[in-house]
């Protein structure tokens, strides 16, 4: 038996009243035909082995063969491993540095200019790792981690190998930041401090950053593989996709993708889109003839994501959509689909302040994707690697 969808206002039999955006999610994933589906099945067994569960005949087998009751036992384990947004889910604050370490935000900004000051377009690379940070499990640095014996780390993932950078700078950040308040600040608050300076530094909206992020001690290849959107991606997939880590509105979609007005692509991704033979009907021919010959250097040629303004942060990307100049599949798709997210890329197009403001409450929502806090995880000392007393714990 297939797994029953969750309705509205369904309650299981453990008194969990489920909201209305945890359903959205959970129908999502209770469909385990999915790439994302089969992860948490996976995830959700593995829980369920710890608890016990399993060898109680409760849950097992394949998690399309369930009948009511394992059903709703699994909605509420799914509930406790996927991202929720909620009230109490994080409680960081602006001021959390204030007296431990005061002039943080003055060695981030400090590092973050003079890095754009050498190249510009690492104002784009730098705002991307809090991003694909966030996006994996939480917003706790562990893209940062080097690969070592016990796992394989989130940075040779597909949308993160030979594509994320800026490393270097988060180092010497980090390195300032010893030097003046040991083992104090977390590598995910400073990549969480380094996006905003970098979007503010290119002509960007600000906003207040909220800290007190610790550290993990581990990452996951397959988690960054199953969880990081690809650029072919359609609507649908987009929005569960943003649904499945808890940003699961349009408006946190169509302006967090905002974020391509700014940096380069490689050929490679979009080889489909300007390749297709009869022509992509959502890609202005001239663009097309204008991708096709820079890329011909090459599948690994890098490319402006917005030919006008390459290294502003403005809302270029919107109007561009509108005259199907979109970079990715995934970035065109939001206007050429139609509905709601055509509307909001009209809307960002036509005025800048609305997607500032709307970016900029995005980006505060999505750093508080599941932090760990307390005594969870670390302060690691070298944000590419776990602190040594731990690791050989």
């Amino acid at each position: 038996m297939h797994c029953l969808p969750l309705y509205e206002n369904t309650t299981t039999r453990t008194g969990f009243h489920v909201q209305k955006q945890q359903q959205r999610i959970l129908n999502l994933y209770m469909d385990f035909s999915t790439p994302l589906g089969a992860r948490l099945c996976e995830v959700v067994q593995l829980q369920a082995e710890k608890t016990e569960l399993v060898s109680d005949g409760i849950i097992g087998g394949k998690c399309t063969e369930m009948d009511q009751r394992t059903t709703n036992l699994f909605r509420v384990m799914i509930l406790s491993v996927i991202v929720l947004p909620g009230p109490g889910q994080a409680e960081l604050s602006s001021t959390f540095y204030d007296s431990s370490c005061p002039n943080l935000t003055t060695i981030v900004s400090s590092q973050v200019t003079s890095a754009i000051a050498a190249e510009a377009r690492m104002g784009a690379s730098l705002m991307r790792l809090h991003f694909h940070d966030c996006w994996v499990n939480g917003c706790d640095g562990s893209l940062l981690l080097d690969d070592t014996q016990t796992f394989t780390g989130e940075k040779t993932s597909n949308a993160n190998n030979n594509s994320v950078r800026g490393f270097e700078v988060i180092d010497t950040i980090k390195t300032d930041a010893e030097a003046q308040c040991p083992e104090t600040v977390s590598c995910a608050d400073i990549l969480a401090l380094v996006a905003r300076d970098s979007v503010f530094q290119l002509g960007g909206p600000t906003w207040e950053v909220l800290l007190g992020r610790r550290d993990s001690l581990t990452a996951s290849r397959d988690d960054a593989n199953t969880f990081l959107p690809a650029p072919t991606s359609n609507v649908s997939t987009l929005q569960a996709n943003f649904a499945a880590v808890g940003m699961g509105t349009d408006e946190d979609l169509v302006a967090l993708s905002g974020a391509h007005t700014f940096g380069k692509g490689r050929c490679s991704l979009i080889s489909a889109r300007i390749g297709g033979d009869p022509a992509d009907p959502t890609i202005d021919p001239d663009y097309n003839a204008t991708l096709n010959s820079i890329c011909s250097a090459g599948a690994s040629t890098l490319v402006d994501l917005d030919q006008d303004t390459p290294t502003d942060f403005d809302n270029a990307y919107y109007s561009n959509l509108l005259i199907l100049r979109g970079f990715f599949t995934s970035d065109q798709v939001l206007q050429s689909e139609g509905g709601s997210t055509a509307d909001l890329v009209l809307s960002y197009a036509s005025d800048q302040d609305t997607f500032f403001t709307t970016f900029a409450n995005s980006m505060i929502k999505m750093g508080n994707l599941s932090p760990l806090e307390g005594t969870d995880g670390e302060i690691r000392v070298n944000c590419r690697v776990v602190n040594p007393t731990v690791a050989t714990m």
